[in-house]
This record gives C-alpha cells, sequence and structure tokens, in this order.
C-alpha cells in the first residue's frame, strides 16, 4: 500500500513543481505560482510523513528481536518501550509479554521511588498474568508471576510478606511441573525456603495461619540448599543465583561454602540488566563473612 501511495504523490509533486517553472501566462503568474506552489507544498509534506512511516514501520516480530538486543545489552528501560510496542501491535504475543515483564521486574529491583518501583512491579505481574493467559501450559508466563509477585514481597514488612507467599511458591511449583529444570523457579524456590526459615517465630506462627501447617512445614534450610544448588546446576553463569547460594550457605554456618559461592559470583562477567548491584553486593557480603 505505501509504495504506490508514496509514488502516487510523488508524481503530484513533481507535476507541480513544473507547473511552478512553466506558467502558461505572463499576466497569471504570480497567482498560479502561488496556488501550484502551496499545492507542491502540501504533496511534499505527505511525501515525508508516507517516507517516515514506511521507514519505522515494525512487525510485533521485529520489535520482540530489536528488545532482545538492548535487553542482551543489559538496557531495561529501552528493552521494556520495545516490548510495549510489539504488545500494543500484537497483545497476545507470548514472548513479548514475558520478556516484557521480566524487565520490568529488573527495572524495579533498582528502582529507589517506592510509588515508581511498585508501578514496575505492577506492570510486570499485569503482563505475565496476560502471558500465562494466552499460554497456559509453558512454563516462563507461570515463571514471570512468580518473579514478580516474588520481588514485590521482598520489599515489604514479614507479615505483609508471608500474604504474597503462597502464590509465589505455588506459581514456581507450576514452573517446575512445566520444565523442572528452570533455574529461575528453583532459585525462587530455593529463595521461599530461606525466607520462611528467616521468620522469626511469631510471624512463623502468624504463617501458619495463613499459608497452613502443611504448607509451612515444608519449608527448611535443606531445601533452601538443595533448590540454590540446583538453580546453579542449571545455570552456572548466572551472577544472582551464585548470590543467593551464597547467603544460603551463610545463613546456616557454612562458612567456606559462602565464601566460594560469593567469590564466584564476583568473577563472573556482567550479563543481566543488575549484575553490577549483585556484584557489589556480593563484595559486600564477603568482607561481613568473617567478621
Amino acid at each position: 500500500m505505501v509504495k504506490p501511495t508514496y509514488h502516487a504523490f510523488s508524481r503530484c509533486a513533481s507535476n507541480a513543481a513544473g507547473a511552478i517553472r512553466r506558467p502558461s501566462s505572463r499576466h497569471a503568474a504570480v497567482s498560479r505560482r502561488n496556488g501550484v506552489l502551496i499545492r507542491a507544498l502540501k504533496y511534499a509534506s505527505l511525501l515525508v510523513v508516507i517516507a517516515s512511516s514506511a521507514a519505522f514501520a515494525q512487525s510485533a516480530e521485529d520489535l520482540v528481536a530489536a528488545g532482545d538486543r538492548e535487553s542482551d545489552a543489559r538496557h531495561p528501560a529501552q528493552a521494556v518501550q520495545l516490548y510495549e510496542r510489539a504488545i500494543a501491535l500484537e497483545p497476545t504475543n507470548y514472548k513479548a509479554l514475558c520478556n516484557a515483564s521480566r524487565e520490568l521486574v529488573d527495572l524495579g529491583e533498582v528502582e529507589k521511588n517506592d510509588k515508581v518501583r511498585n508501578e514496575f512491579y505492577a506492570r510486570a505481574l499485569d503482563y505475565a498474568r496476560r502471558a500465562v493467559a494466552v499460554n497456559p501450559n509453558d512454563a516462563e508466563g507461570h515463571f514471570h508471576i512468580a518473579r514478580s509477585i516474588g520481588r514485590t514481597a521482598l520489599t515489604l514488612g514479614p507479615r505483609d510478606r508471608v500474604k504474597l507467599a503462597n502464590e509465589v511458591r505455588a506459581q514456581a511449583l507450576r514452573t517446575l511441573e512445566l520444565d523442572p529444570h528452570h533455574a529461575g523457579a528453583l532459585h525462587i524456590m530455593g529463595v521461599w525456603n530461606a525466607e520462611v526459615m528467616r521468620l522469626n517465630g511469631l510471624t512463623r506462627a502468624i504463617a501458619k495461619t495463613i499459608l497452613g501447617g502443611k504448607v509451612m512445614d515444608s519449608a527448611s534450610w535443606a531445601e533452601a540448599v538443595r533448590y540454590m544448588d540446583l538453580s546453579v546446576v542449571s545455570e552456572p553463569n548466572r551472577l544472582v543465583h551464585r548470590l543467593d547460594q551464597a547467603r544460603v550457605y551463610r545463613d546456616v554456618g557454612r562458612k567456606d561454602d559462602a565464601r566460594k559461592a560469593y567469590e564466584a559470583a564476583i568473577a563472573l562477567p556482567l550479563s543481566s540488566a543488575n549484575d553490577d548491584v549483585y556484584k557489589r553486593a556480593a563484595q559486600e557480603e564477603l568482607k561481613k563473612l568473617d567478621k
């Protein structure tokens, strides 16, 4: 559609410009030139609009690919914009929905303004739920629901955190049903067990009332270690897995293992959006390990 329209207007602009150069009458030259000039300018403006539209017209697939490149370059804000443009064109694009959720959580993790951070997490959760509605039998959408709720929970106090724990666990376990080696879901389950075990006695009693005794009794430091170890086995070069593995080792008193995990995290190259933040945390926590 664009090419014929462009050429049609191009011919009109060309003809109008020719008429300016060749007025049919000396007495009518000025008025004719003025009229034709106005029409020529209109045609030229339309040409610019059409050419610009053609240059920037991209499919949802193109936009997702461009978003992936920005994500790989550790530019989450730019990646989100591209994924959301893809979603605007194709609201049921599963990959765009999942990836937008991922990048928004990354942005939320480092956002200092509470209101903005909560908005990032809310949008991330919305996209993740929409992704699951599109493709309920794929692991990735369930993982992003668990991740966005889990990150929200970590910003809250212990009692409010408990209220969100059930769905985090349920969505992570659903992810693992669909993909038993999903490193992200293994990580979430490791952190889930660790966070439950870090609760004080009163909060844990409240948690048992909200979550149910059976769910609470399933949490243990042994499970926290097991899941974190599995996440590292599944994705050994992911810095955040090593960082949270070190924290679990630290909290169960395995200082030598914690030190090795911290050192492994510090040694890894930056590959994900917030790896520089994770690396600094690993460096700071390692210094405090023997104090």
